[in-house]
């Protein structure tokens, strides 16, 4: 590995998708950092207002991909952040199509643009722990070597798995450029809005009948933290970015007050499809293979490399629930007998089921 003192930061630094979250925290990070001199924000679409007075000091440019070889190389970019990753499709914005064109074809323009950039410096790619997919065939963690052991469902994990088949490409022909790729486990906090923020925060949590996941998650601060010195200082390589410890998913459910929907596989991805289909969901296969098989990795590598150690996967559930624990949740009372009226009620569905088939 380069050592982080091994090169000055970069003084000019391009981000992509500042229109979200994440991408608008990491370039009012960047451009508040008296080390960089000027952070451009390129994405297709306008910042919303909530997301729109952390940019101030971004200079936005409003545009796909498609435009990335002029601004990466006009505007003498020493720096990419590539952050315009989408983890679910969205109905109402192009579905399946459209999140495989911004995801796969989007980074395939981006580092084609970077390839042809002589000042880049440094690459920092955002990827996730859905590379390894979720399987039976799985090992108890995954280590950064780990190949997956079966070829993902999910749509997400496909792209993740083509995005870094790009980098790699990359690395081969542009070797002196650090190219970091970071494999971020599911992000959480008291703030943080993702497909699985809105899961947990459901009075009622469907989960998969006879199944108990193990769970990591990263609170979204300390990405950003990792995001910050992949930029500012010199981290190549491929890392795993996640809390120590796990939460098995019924904890987690029981933690947030939650009550726990138990429900076979095969329903769960139903009702998953048509609540995506209809614009009230965003839970794919990516989501329910994750709760069928679980995913736990090892993250040596990062504390070792970056001197640094995520908050534990409890500690950022915990900040979670702090912004969640409003009327929707249960005290422990109210969700002990809320869980036995539904298991009385699955026992009633299974002896009236069993008496039917008897009578015929």
């Amino acid at each position: 590995m380069v050592s982080s003192e091994a090169a000055a930061p970069p003084r000019v630094v391009v981000v992509t998708g500042v229109s979200r979250f994440l991408g608008a925290r990491v370039a009012s990070r960047l451009a508040a950092d008296p080390r960089v001199d000027r952070v451009i924000g390129l994405d297709p679409h306008e910042p919303p207002a909530a997301l729109a007075g952390l940019l101030a000091d971004v200079e936005l440019i409003q545009a796909d991909a498609r435009a990335a070889t002029g601004v990466v190389a006009d505007l003498g970019a020493e720096a990419v952040v590539h952050l315009a990753v989408t983890s679910a499709p969205d109905p109402q914005h192009g579905g399946r199509a459209a999140m495989k064109e911004q995801n796969v074809i989007g980074t395939m323009q981006l580092l084609a643009a970077a390839q042809s950039a002589g000042r880049l410096r440094k690459l920092v790619v955002r990827s996730s722990t859905a590379a390894y997919g979720a399987s039976f065939r799985d090992p108890a963690v995954f280590t950064e070597d780990t190949e997956p052991r079966a070829v993902p469902r999910g749509s997400f994990a496909r792209d993740i798995l083509d995005i870094e088949g790009y980098v790699r490409g990359f690395r081969r022909r542009r070797p002196e450029v650090a190219a970091t790729v970071l494999r971020f486990a599911p992000f959480i906090s008291e703030t943080a809005d993702t497909t699985l923020t809105r899961y947990f925060a459901q009075p009622m949590v469907p989960t998969v009948l006879g199944r108990d996941a193990r769970l990591q998650f990263v609170h979204v601060d300390d990405a950003l933290e990792i995001l910050h010195r992949s930029v500012i200082e010199d981290h190549p390589g491929t890392f795993n970015v996640a809390g120590a410890g796990v939460l098995a998913l019924s904890q987690a459910v029981r933690r947030a007050g939650r009550i726990s929907v138990p429900l076979p596989e095969g329903t769960l991805s139903s009702l998953a499809a048509v609540a995506r289909s209809v614009g009230v969901g965003k839970i794919g296969l990516d989501q329910v293979d994750l709760f069928v098989h679980g995913r736990v990795v090892d993250t040596t590598r990062l504390v070792k490399e970056f001197g640094f150690t995520p908050r534990t996967t409890a500690a950022a559930f915990d900040d979670f629930i702090k912004g969640h624990s409003n009327g929707s949740s249960l005290t422990a009372d109210r969700l002990e007998a809320a869980e036995r009226a539904i298991l009385d009620g699955v026992r009633q569905l299974r002896a009236a089921a069993s008496s039917g088939g008897a009578e015929s």
